[in-house]
């Protein structure tokens, strides 16, 4: 299964997105979204997850919730937008990795693209930065990857260009 991940668009979807992610089977989107709007055409253009993120109005929280928790291809996810990274997990998220014990750990918030092991707890933590045009981000950033038995591979960060 490819995965198409991006987070704080701040209600601006580019239409480069659209290109990036055209083989991608799922979108997941960890937060921030701004325009229920961007919801839309995102699940018309593919089956789209995602949570809502601290600017989000109600909208979008009726149709997203804060959390989310699934199994794709044997891989267990928890997607949240603002919980911080390993070793610097907000206690909120450190509760609730060791709780639900994910391979794989999604948040946005930060507009910063990082992806690292949590060795201590055995999971991938991966946040795609900010695609949106708000936000001190220089560039705007993407992830995609593929999801096989159990496994990330093939992981891609996707540059759409700079914030201006």
């Amino acid at each position: 299964m490819k995965i198409g991940l991006l987070s704080d668009t701040h209600s601006y979807l580019d239409p480069k997105v659209f290109d990036y992610f055209k083989d991608c089977d799922e979108v997941w989107h960890a937060g921030d979204l701004g325009d229920v709007s961007l919801l839309d055409e995102l699940e018309a253009f593919k089956p789209t997850r995602g949570v809502y993120g601290n600017i989000d109005d109600t909208d979008v929280r009726r149709r997203w919730p804060l959390n989310l928790e699934f199994t794709v291809e044997g891989l267990h996810v928890f997607i949240t937008h603002i919980g911080g990274y390993p070793g610097r997990y907000t206690s909120r998220v450190r509760q609730l990795l060791d709780d639900t014990k994910p391979g794989l750990y999604i948040c946005g918030h930060s507009h910063i693209l990082k992806v690292m092991m949590d060795k201590k707890r055995g999971i991938l933590h991966m946040n795609p930065g900010a695609c949106g045009k708000h936000g001190f981000h220089q560039v705007r950033t993407l992830l995609r990857f593929d999801i096989q038995a159990g496994r990330v591979e093939n992981l891609e960060a996707i540059e759409l260009g700079s914030r201006g």
